[in-house]
């Protein structure tokens, strides 16, 4: 068994990425696994060369160890040689002439994601832009399943999503092409993640598949999708809303162990004032498994 804590060193670690982190520790140390880290880091314009060291201090801080460690923007050649398996086109459309096409041809339903109307597959480019590399998505129902829920969600990914860029027009690659070529290479067999990317996880599927990597369909990897941590308004604590660092109560003085006390109890589980990581992993093997 092999998991994995992917954070994006886009500025400090908050409680809602500490509790993630948590739960993939948990997750992989109740199993007896190996542990990854892994730094999300292609999109560079966000990036703070900081966040890495500050991360790691972060975890080790909280007794969140990890076994191997990787960094994204030193896999590109990874990357590239998957997308060259894959059928892609150009697409020199802007977001809003993309936009401007979906309205036209009546938009999405309400509540429903835009589905992206193919606009750029006839070929007809803006000669002097940069060009998106798309990927053709196949035809056929892609089904993902979440192991916490026992849910099933299929996708029609061409009805449903359609075309979607693997590769942007500044030439960063995209989020899922990078985490199924990552997690396929790395051996990672368990993702926890949290909630707010299971309705992506088709796509994801629907790449593996592509490129011939292990699938669902053949029990690997699993994924577990956990709730989101929210703050008093109910909403999902964000670094953009200010939800507060772990490095401001570190250098504060709190104890780590009340800090795992919090989180622990953000679950419902019933967990005492202070705590340790280790002291947490019969908690969670009897919650999720």
């Amino acid at each position: 068994m092999v998991g994995r804590f992917a954070p994006s060193p886009t500025g400090a670690m908050h409680l809602g990425n500490a509790r993630t982190a948590l739960l993939a520790w948990l997750h992989t140390r109740a199993q007896g696994g190996r542990h990854l880290l892994r730094f999300e880091d292609l999109d560079t314009g966000r990036v703070r060369d900081w966040a890495y060291d500050l991360t790691r201090h972060d975890l080790s801080w909280l007794g969140l160890d990890w076994d191997a460690e990787y960094v994204q923007s030193r896999r590109l050649e990874h990357y590239a040689a998957a997308l060259a398996r894959l059928d892609t086109y150009p697409c020199t459309c802007t977001r809003r002439e993309v936009q401007a096409a979906i309205e036209a041809s009546a938009g999405a339903p309400h509540g429903e994601e835009p589905v992206y109307p193919g606009t750029c597959r006839a070929g007809t480019l803006h000669p002097g832009r940069p060009a998106a590399l798309r990927w053709r998505v196949p035809d056929g129902v892609v089904c993902a399943r979440d192991a916490r829920s026992g849910q099933e969600l299929c996708q029609d990914l061409t009805h449903e999503v359609g075309d979607f860029v693997l590769r942007r027009g500044d030439g960063v690659y995209a989020y899922h092409l990078a985490v199924v070529v990552d997690d396929a290479e790395m051996g990672v067999t368990d993702v926890v993640r949290g909630a707010d990317l299971w309705p992506a996880t088709p796509r994801q599927v629907a790449l593996q598949e592509a490129l011939g990597y292990p699938t669902l369909g053949h029990a690997t990897p699993r994924y577990w999708h956990m709730p989101l941590m929210t703050d008093y308004r109910g909403e999902r604590l964000a670094k953009r809303d200010g939800a507060p660092p772990v490095s401001a109560l570190r250098e504060a003085g709190e104890r780590p162990a009340r800090v795992l006390g919090e989180l622990a109890r953000s679950l419902g589980w019933a967990a005492p004032g202070e705590v340790t990581a280790a002291e947490l992993v019969a908690v969670y093997r009897a919650w999720a498994f």
